[in-house]
């Protein structure tokens, strides 16, 4: 093979010149900078998270606890420590609230998932008005419509004959749910 001999430095200048060098590749942009919208767009889409945590509230502490408490805040876990649960409390309820916190963190992983909150961050500040809703409410039924004033006067007519008023009140209010759902209806 004969041995070829390698260009001067004018020589160089003038190759490079002349031919265009490839560009050197950029590294790949990282997964989580693609990800953060799509995660984002989901957690609006479905809920899950601090928006979620707001509406369901009551359901998850309990009413007791919800008329005294708020979320503000779930801070994102990262590097797979579990993230921080912010809550604002009304007035001195806040020693109540620390020490129910074990508890109100379980209710919470329950909810969001194992790991969604690791620690409990208590604020003491005031509410937002918001009214409490009972879980029968939540779930959307409704007041069942009144009966038809003839049905009610026979159950009425026919509850006289009980001995005791707390039992006449049972007797008609046990015909007033027959009559709203009489048997074989769905």
């Amino acid at each position: 093979m004969p041995s070829r001999r390698l260009p001067t430095l004018a020589e160089a200048v003038e190759i490079l010149a002349r031919r265009r060098t490839r560009p050197a590749q950029r590294a790949a942009p990282p997964a989580g900078r693609s990800l953060t919208p799509l995660l984002k767009a989901l957690d609006e889409r479905f809920g899950q998270g601090p928006g979620a945590l707001q509406v369901r509230w009551p359901e998850i502490v309990g009413a007791d606890l919800a008329r005294r408490t708020e979320p503000v805040k779930l801070s994102s876990p990262r590097g797979g420590t579990p993230g921080v649960l912010e809550i604002r409390v009304a007035g001195p309820s806040a020693t109540l609230i620390q020490h129910r916190s074990a508890e109100i963190l379980e209710r919470v992983n329950l909810f969001l998932g194992a790991g969604s909150a690791g620690r409990l961050r208590v604020v003491q500040g005031p509410l937002r008005l918001r009214p409490v809703q009972a879980p029968a409410q939540l779930a959307g039924r409704r007041r069942p419509p009144p009966l038809d004033a003839a049905v009610e006067a026979e159950l009425a007519r026919e509850a006289e004959t009980a001995r005791t008023d707390r039992l006449r009140r049972a007797l008609v209010s046990l015909g007033r749910s027959v009559h709203r759902n009489p048997p074989g209806s769905p």
